[in-house]
């Protein structure tokens, strides 16, 4: 997971929270509002892991959100590892920095929100679209969703 940083067209600055399941290559959440601290990410991981289920890791940069203590204490109370990349090395999390710069080029350079709910809207849409639609190579062509059903045919596992 990552954040990736943008603009309402009242210069308005407001993040977003990016989580990917890096087998499937969905996209599981994307979070957005000006803050987004550690609580905040807690509880949208929370979300995922009720439709997912507890993952066995977590790669994450050395932000001050996933550094915290309120990340530290989700991860160790679910037994999950956060698998910290190397400072400065977001080569380390190829994935999400992949995700990150598709969902810039496709989604927030080419929109111009003018409202916290325009850009959660259009950014669920974009969301949506890159779930269901979208082939990637990857995955023999196919979308992340339909990948994933392949992968978890039982809803929950995961």
């Amino acid at each position: 997971m990552d954040f990736v940083r943008d603009t309402l067209s009242s210069g308005r600055a407001f993040r977003t929270l990016n989580v990917l399941d890096i087998f499937t290559r969905e996209c599981l959440a994307i979070e957005v509002d000006t803050s987004l601290p550690g609580e905040r990410v807690t509880r949208v991981l929370d979300a995922v892991v009720a439709e997912r289920g507890v993952p066995d890791s977590i790669r994450v940069d050395n932000g001050p959100e996933f550094a915290g203590k309120a990340l530290d204490a989700w991860a160790h109370g679910h037994k999950v590892t956060l698998d910290f990349i190397t400072p400065g090395k977001p080569v380390e999390n190829a994935h999400i920095e992949s995700f990150n710069g598709k969902f810039r080029d496709e989604c927030l350079n080419q929109n111009w929100f003018t409202s916290l709910a325009d850009a959660r809207a259009v950014i669920a849409e974009w969301r949506h679209d890159y779930n269901t639609v979208r082939p990637h190579s990857a995955l023999g062509h196919q979308s992340p969703a339909a990948f994933a059903l392949l992968s978890y045919p039982i809803a929950g596992l995961s």
